[in-house]
């Protein structure tokens, strides 16, 4: 939606993905697909529509792998992953039925059936309330032109290799089209459809390029070569700005360099609270090629090595001698941090493509995580071996997802010993002490925390899973989104009641959780007694700095406070208060002026 602005300029409103402000010359891409038109074939050329679509997927297939590779070196595993949605489609047997069957009984071209079938799927799924469903439509959109560029030649959006810098506008870019974005010469982007959820966002925020989506028609009424100025903190985008626009832009973007100025200055001391408490803040990572990162940003080690993306995205399991090259070189590269390696926590939305895994009606709550180990014993045990045998640098530990339970523990332990006695037989060294771990994501396990204590090193919380499955909250839900409460009275004292059972065992307790890398809740957490916090590598700077500017005893009073209150609001408030009160300066205002 565009407004009159100053002197002539003009604003348009949507919505914010990626912070940041960039200004620059419009480059205006991706018209929408054109219409196939509809031409009649023979029967006996029935079976040649069906090979030229067979041919076009095939064609489809590779070239989402090789982006997938691209973007995993790029971005990293978890970005790469958003193209499984994509590979899902060229895979579903339904869809691809129907194409075949319309081939036949219409007896009309391939590039025209298939984007009478798609373009059925995609009004569909756009037509859905719920919004993460909404955005898998952009999924469809984007392999169905792929397919279609496939079968018709049409030549494939292509934003690598610009001449000169530009900030992108477009009706919509896909996850495809955006992760090959050329960073030297994109300044930003923006598109007239996309939501906060969007797989597109997300590649944004990695690839740290100020965004926006929701502008509606923007594409239609801007024009290649208009001077604009992008700003991904507000949603806007601000055409032929003024001076005075200008200078208040210029403002803010000095407040935010003030603020990295300072987050680097923290960066390589340690987490020392006001009164001398010294608290781990630690990086969680998806692969070995994260250990730059976590050197970049200063944190003290891996908190949680995420290795199920080792095996998803593939066709055959990672050997055990692949897994020990990539859990030993992390720790080697990040000695003598620990480097706390998770075993799989496969299931819920990421299986093994080759699995054949049965349809659960709540995969959540299924066949996952630990449960899948103790079952899928060979795989389970090849990965203890492979985290044992890296476990000879010195520097490594390990911990099991999702325990419920003493008797899930015990079973795992159990492992662990074979292993480790196979590992004798055969004289390959590994840590014989080396710490192993359970993390608390389940009510059950709070509540069993005490016992569990007596048979681990240490407790990480999963606070993701565990606020989800104690306020039964599907946070990807928008109807009930709003009701995932991290400062829930029920999850503060949760939180509480694992600390105190691990500190009473005498073992530490960390978490690992979104919670941990956000500094609203750093206070609270620290007041409750964790030990030690584990977030993306890019959440480190911000929460080191907190720590530096706490007193210890405000954050305990803080958290008493917390623990008696009835009203996550309240609890909520008074966090926010606190670290604005202590960092005025990692709170600056956004907004322009």
């Amino acid at each position: 939606m565009a407004d009159s602005g100053r002197s002539g300029e003009k604003i348009f409103q949507g919505i914010p993905v990626s912070p940041g402000v960039c200004r620059g010359r419009i480059l205006i891409v991706g018209r929408p697909q054109d219409e196939i038109p509809k031409i009649h074939i023979e029967a006996d050329e029935v079976g040649c529509q069906v090979q030229r679509l067979e041919q076009a997927l095939i064609d489809t297939r590779h070239e989402i792998n090789e982006v997938q590779k691209q973007v995993s070196k790029a971005l990293g595993a978890e970005e790469a992953s958003i193209f499984d949605a994509h590979l899902l489609v060229l895979d579903d047997p339904t869809f691809m039925d129907e194409v075949n069957r319309y081939i036949s009984q219409e007896r009309v071209t391939a590039e025209y059936a298939f984007q009478h079938v798609a373009d059925k799927y995609i009004r569909t799924l756009s037509g859905i309330e719920d919004e993460y469903l909404r955005e898998r439509a952009a999924d469809m959109r984007d392999v169905t032109s792929r397919i279609l560029n496939n079968l018709t030649g049409a030549d494939h959006l292509d934003l690598r290799h610009l001449k000169d810098s530009a900030i992108i506008v477009s009706h919509d870019l896909s996850p495809s089209v955006t992760a090959h974005l050329d960073r030297t010469k994109v300044l930003g982007f923006a598109t007239d459809i996309g939501s906060k959820t969007s797989h597109t966002a997300i590649l944004a925020r990695s690839m740290q390029l100020p965004a926006i989506v929701g502008l509606q028609n923007a594409s239609r009424e801007l024009v290649t070569g208009q001077y604009a100025l992008l700003d991904g903190y507000n949603g806007l985008v601000i055409t032929n700005p003024s001076d005075q626009t200008l200078f208040e832009y210029g403002q803010l973007a000095r407040r935010q360099v003030s603020i990295e100025e300072k987050l680097q200055e923290v960066r390589d001391k340690p987490a020392v609270a006001l009164d001398g408490t010294r608290i781990i803040v630690s990086a969680n990572i998806e692969q070995p090629a994260d250990s730059e990162s976590v050197k970049a940003s200063g944190s003290e080690g891996v908190g949680l090595f995420r290795t199920e993306y080792l095996f998803i995205n593939r066709e055959t399991l990672p050997t055990e001698d692949e897994q020990v090259e990539a859990y030993r070189s992390v720790a080697a590269a990040l000695k003598p941090q620990p480097v706390i390696i998770r075993t799989l926590d496969l299931g819920g939305d990421k299986f093994l493509a080759h699995l054949k895994v049965p349809n659960e009606m709540n995969p959540f709550l299924g066949w996952r995580a630990i449960r899948f180990c103790l079952v899928e014993k060979d795989i389970f045990c090849a990965q203890i071996r492979a985290i044992l045998r890296a476990s000879a640098e010195g520097n490594v530990k390990m911990m099991y997802p999702m325990i419920s339970g003493l008797d899930e523990l015990k079973k795992a332990n159990a492992l662990v010993e074979q292993c480790k006695n196979e590992l004798r037989r055969k004289g390959q060294p590994f840590d014989e002490n080396i710490d192993i771990g359970a993390m608390i994501e389940v009510p059950s396990a709070v509540l069993a925390a005490d016992g569990l204590a007596k048979h681990v090193k240490f407790f990480s919380i999963g606070t993701n899973d565990l606020i989800q499955y104690s306020l039964a909250v599907d946070r990807l839900n928008e109807k009930i989104a709003h009701l995932y409460e991290p400062t829930h009275p029920g999850i503060v004292r949760l939180l509480k009641m694992t600390v105190d059972a691990g500190h009473r065992a005498g073992i530490w307790v960390g978490v690992c959780g979104e919670m941990a890398g956000d500094p609203v809740f750093t206070p609270l957490l620290l007041g409750m007694g964790v030990d030690e916090l584990s977030m993306a590598p890019a959440n480190v700077g911000r929460v080191k700095f907190l720590i530096r500017r706490m007193k210890m005893s405000e954050a305990r009073e803080l958290a008493d406070f917390a623990l008696e209150s009835d009203s996550s609001t309240d609890i909520l408030a008074r966090c926010d208060t606190y670290v604005r009160k202590i960092a005025p300066g990692l709170f600056e205002d956004s907004r322009p002026g």
